[in-house]
């Protein structure tokens, strides 16, 4: 379970970019989060993900207060809380397989992505849930050669073979094709259903919040403004954003 009570993020000599901002979420839960350019969105996950600090307001996960300033546990939620950018960074010159084995900038040590150090155990974890993805074929291509919907699916695999309980993704879909954008989604719905994942995503352009998420979030200027459950949004409430 993941616990957002009042959580403002002011910035310095500046506004406020997040304005009292509370909500729960529960194992299996798909929560979109919509908004206009500027309305907090991005910041809200980047503070989930422990990308950005807060100002005030308290993050609980499984009820637990999320700190801002202890590096060990701050290291450990980040391997349970995985940040996916829009589009997800991948060393090029490495196989999708050794990005997945490696991890990601926010959820392994340095040291492990520098030396790219790989126990079969490792191996094989990786393989299964490169396997699950659907993308058994592209493991051992270079990130570089992947599509962009290969890219991040092959990002959410990293993410869960590193621990994450719940992905936060800022605008995961954003300049693929439809087929390819059914096919991440799809997939980040079937990990809610099947495994009790709990994702928040960026999902402002088009119907895919409709379509996909359990729940719908609207920000603006900071505020929060909607929280939808499981229908499509009236026009007086699209007005809102």
């Amino acid at each position: 379970m993941l616990r957002v009570k009042g959580l403002t993020k002011r910035i310095p000599g500046g506004p406020k970019v997040l304005d009292d901002v509370s909500f729960d979420a529960y194992e299996g839960d798909f929560v979109a989060v919509k908004g206009s350019s500027g309305s907090g969105k991005s910041m809200l996950l980047k503070c989930l993900a422990l990308q950005e600090t807060w100002t005030s307001g308290t993050y609980q996960f499984n009820g637990k207060d999320v700190p801002q300033g202890n590096w060990l546990a701050k290291m450990k939620i980040k391997q349970q809380v995985a940040y996916l950018e829009e589009k997800p960074f991948l060393y090029p010159d490495k196989t999708g397989l050794k990005n997945v084995i490696i991890g990601s900038v926010t959820q392994t040590p340095a040291w492990r992505r520098w030396s790219g150090m790989m126990r079969n155990d490792d191996y094989m974890g990786a393989m299964e849930m490169i396997e699950k993805r659907g993308l058994l074929d592209k493991a051992h291509l270079k990130a570089r050669n992947l599509s962009g919907g290969e890219r991040q699916r092959m990002a959410i695999a990293r993410a869960l073979v590193h621990g994450a309980k719940v992905i936060v993704a800022d605008e995961p879909v954003s300049g693929l094709d439809p087929h390819a954008a059914d096919e991440v989604l799809g997939e980040l719905k079937a990990l809610c259903k099947n495994e009790g994942i709990i994702v928040i995503a960026v999902l402002h352009q088009g119907d895919w919040a409709e379509r996909y998420a359990d729940r719908i979030l609207g920000l603006n200027q900071g505020k929060l403004v909607l929280d939808v459950y499981g229908r499509k949004l009236t026009l007086r409430e699209k007005s809102l954003l």
